[in-house]
């Protein structure tokens, strides 16, 4: 295995590709995307509080596009469970019980445990250094306190990394899981300069694959997936 992952490092060497030479599975960014990959991340930092009602204009003056984009967006995010509509009202955040994040954490780590073992195994190692900046980009989004920067830069590493197995239906799922869960423990843990040390796993794992090595892969994408279960849904509220 190491044998060939250098044969084919060296073959590729200066012609290696960059980074958009990534498998993608990602959508075009419209407005009305981007809208709502903005209004999941402050749904999941918490920002926007579960049983709150949001207007589409009230959110439509925070991002100062009209109300239009911003409503077509909440319907994207009521399909994937995150926020019901009330009448004549706007949104409200949906709220989850324990018991539906401990099954969203089992599921995530029946379906992305073994993927990456599959990854460290059977992927050249040149196609797996290109996602080093995206795992650099987490880390440095931890260092500068940015929560929503970092949750962005943590769920395009964690699907480039899983699109490396060649499956975009794998993706699409765990993308839906990851869109339905909840981080309110992240705010907590940059309040606590927590963060940073955190976000120095992704590049861990990463190693690892490199590496080739994937019972360990394994072993750490589940440890990752159980630490991450114990931040969801934490109260968003500062640190005594």
């Amino acid at each position: 295995m190491n044998e060939r992952r250098r044969a084919n490092d060296e073959q590729c060497g200066a012609s290696s590709r960059s980074l958009s030479g990534l498998p993608s599975f990602e959508r075009p960014r419209s407005v009305r995307a981007r809208i709502a990959d903005a209004l999941r991340a402050v749904v999941i930092t918490g920002e926007l509080r579960p049983g709150e009602i949001y207007s589409a204009p009230m959110l439509a003056e925070r991002f100062g596009v009209s109300a239009t984009p911003v409503r077509e967006a909440m319907l994207d995010l009521v399909r994937e469970g995150m926020v019901e509509p009330v009448r004549n009202k706007g949104f409200r955040v949906t709220e989850l019980s324990e018991a539906e994040l401990d099954e969203y954490s089992e599921i995530r780590t029946l379906i992305e445990a073994p993927t990456v073992r599959k990854v460290a195994e059977t992927v050249e190692a040149a196609a797996i250094e290109r996602l080093r900046p995206l795992a650099e980009q987490v880390v440095a989004a931890a260092g500068d306190g940015d929560v929503i920067a970092y949750i962005e830069a943590d769920r395009r590493f964690h699907l480039a990394l899983l699109a490396l197995a060649g499956n975009a239906h794998l993706v699409e799922v765990v993308r839906d899981l990851r869109n339905r869960s909840r981080l309110y423990g992240v705010p907590v843990l940059a309040e606590r300069d927590e963060l940073a040390a955190s976000s120095l796993s992704h590049i861990e794992l990463l190693d690892v694959i490199a590496a080739g090595d994937g019972p360990r892969a394994e072993q750490l994408m589940r440890s990752h997936i159980r630490d991450v279960r114990g931040i969801w849904a934490r109260p968003h509220r500062p640190s005594p």
